[in-house]
């Protein structure tokens, strides 16, 4: 790919790039690495990218990224959400809410992927599930079943006060 359309890709996607892998791996240094070694992947290889699908091409490849950085075993400790950086850093503000923060951050990753994916990047069921590898409807029963345990996560929060 030549240097501009990875320095746009950059500039339009990398806080997308690094919400997204930071929902995946609950680890804020790690979201940074996965980051890195995509837009480095990007420089270093030819890949064609359709007009208009950079997006969700470009999250397809981080979700692979992140699927190879846990099979590695180099997964360093968790980072909870409530110690994010400051919003003009490089950092998930879409997790504002402490208390939907914690419950997502309870969730297992399958199910924080999705809801990731499909609410905070605005993507369809479809293209979720492109980007993951899954049937849509498997998509749409891991929404359902993780709306469900958020509901459950944030009423046990509401009931302990």
């Amino acid at each position: 790919m030549d240097k501009d359309f990875v320095l746009r890709v950059y500039d339009n996607y990398a806080q997308d790039v690094f919400r997204f892998a930071y929902s995946y791996l609950k680890s804020y240094s790690d979201a940074q690495d996965v980051v890195q070694d995509l837009f480095l992947k990007l420089l270093k290889n030819k890949y064609s990218v359709t007009k208009g699908k950079e997006k969700s091409y470009i999250l397809k490849m981080t979700a692979n990224l992140c699927r190879d950085y846990l099979k590695s075993g180099v997964n360093r400790k968790e980072t909870p959400f409530e110690v994010l950086p400051e919003p003009g850093e490089a950092s998930a503000d879409c997790f504002e809410n402490t208390e939907l923060a914690c419950a997502l951050n309870n969730l297992p990753p399958e199910y924080r992927t999705v809801i990731h994916l499909r609410y905070y990047e605005e993507l369809t069921v479809k293209e979720t599930a492109k980007i993951l590898n899954l049937t849509q409807s498997c998509v749409s029963m891991r929404l359902t079943r993780a709306k469900l345990m958020l509901k459950e996560l944030l009423e046990e929060n509401e009931n302990e006060e």
